[in-house]
């Protein structure tokens, strides 16, 4: 090494030594700085935390499990009942017109056409009341599926038949 390297390396070294200890410097007056300004705690903190740890589901296991579970499905109903679709309108074209011509007139899921009268003569042989279930509870079949309430649960049950006995009598 010539005399000018160990020059060099002696400069550098300060240099290095001299940045940290200023960075060190730094790091002791902005914990002095923080400790006499603490960060603000938010009023509703605990609230936070207690939603970010909430569970995501529910587990029902057992007696306890089950009269949970029927409690919660009455609920999920009672929440389903009071909001009425479409304004509360019990007319079937005008349901069949914002929700079911979707699929009733692409086919969609292996659902029948309204304009293909041949499809749906053997579901109108097994009568307004099993079309009636189906259309409430859902169903699936061997040519496709039915969405319970047309895919829309908040569809009362007299909506969902006005809209049944329109379709019917499209087919008829």
């Amino acid at each position: 090494m010539t005399p000018t390297d160990v020059k060099f390396l002696k400069y550098f070294s300060m240099l290095i030594g001299i940045l940290a200890a200023m960075a060190l410097v730094f790091i002791i007056v902005a914990h002095w700085i923080y400790q006499k300004n603490p960060a603000p705690v938010s009023p509703n903190a605990s609230a936070i935390v207690d939603a970010r740890i909430a569970p995501v589901g529910d587990s029902y296991a057992g007696e306890s499990g089950r009269a949970a579970m029927l409690a919660a499905e009455e609920e999920r109903k009672k929440l389903a009942a009071s909001q009425v679709a479409y304004g509360g309108t019990t007319d079937g074209k005008a349901i069949y017109d914002q929700l079911c011509h979707a699929c009733h007139e692409s086919g969609a899921g292996g659902s029948p056409k309204l304009s293909d009268k041949g499809a749906w003569t053997a579901r109108i042989a097994q009568g307004e009341e099993t079309l009636l279930k189906h259309a409430i509870e859902g169903f699936t079949g061997k040519s496709g599926i039915m969405p319970a309430r047309g895919g829309n649960p908040a569809l009362n049950d007299a909506q969902v038949k006005a809209t049944v006995e329109w379709m019917m009598s499209q087919v008829k």
